[in-house]
């Protein structure tokens, strides 16, 4: 039989190979060995789901710290941005931003300098939004209620493919064995034939 259906009948058999007399010890291994990994991929799924919700969890209590600790402020470039800048990611792009030296002044109106991000071309005396920490030094922005839902759902999805392409990788382990002591067999097999072939 041949097509989908051809296929999934021959899964279902290499899955449950049942009481066929030609089923060898190596098939009901291999059944085993496709059970376990059909079984821990579904018993990985609430584990993942915990890894999550507890990854996600932790990135919530971090972005609310961040919150208190980082206040937005606006910095004011001292110089000039270049008209033309390009990516440094291989592409060769022209970038959007580039850094340029800018000032600011902290909470306490003490003023500081850095380098900022500043639209390509911009003349002096931009206005940068920028973030602070408490000693009124650079820093990045808090982590939004989004990023911190991403994080938790890639990290569910990434322990279940490790753990599912683990099993994975196990029954191509066993599959590979078994398949070698089977050719193993089919040649002991042949030669005997063979042997008994010439008397």
């Amino acid at each position: 039989m041949r097509g989908p259906s051809g296929r999934i009948a021959r899964f279902r058999r290499r899955l449950h190979p049942g009481r066929n007399p030609l089923t060898r010890f190596g098939d009901r291994v291999e059944a085993a060995l496709l059970v376990l990994v059909f079984a821990g991929a579904l018993l990985a799924l609430p584990f993942a789901a915990a890894f999550g919700s507890e990854t996600y969890a932790a990135q919530t209590a971090r972005a609310e710290q961040e919150r208190t600790t980082r206040h937005p402020a606006t910095a004011v470039s001292l110089a000039a941005a270049p008209n033309q800048t390009y990516s440094t990611d291989g592409a060769g792009a022209p970038a959007d931003q580039t850094t340029v030296q800018a000032a600011w002044f902290d909470a306490r109106g003490a003023r500081h300098t850095g380098d900022v991000l500043a639209d390509a071309g911009s003349p002096v005396g931009t206005h940068v939004s920028v973030w602070l920490d408490q000693r009124g030094e650079l820093t990045n922005e808090p982590l939004s209620p989004s990023t911190s839902v991403a994080d938790g759902i890639f990290a569910a999805i990434l322990l279940w493919v490790a753990i599912t392409g683990s099993l994975a990788g196990l029954y191509g382990a066993g599959r590979f064995a078994v398949s070698r002591v089977h050719a193993s067999a089919w040649d002991r097999a042949w030669a005997e034939a063979r042997h008994d072939s010439r008397f």
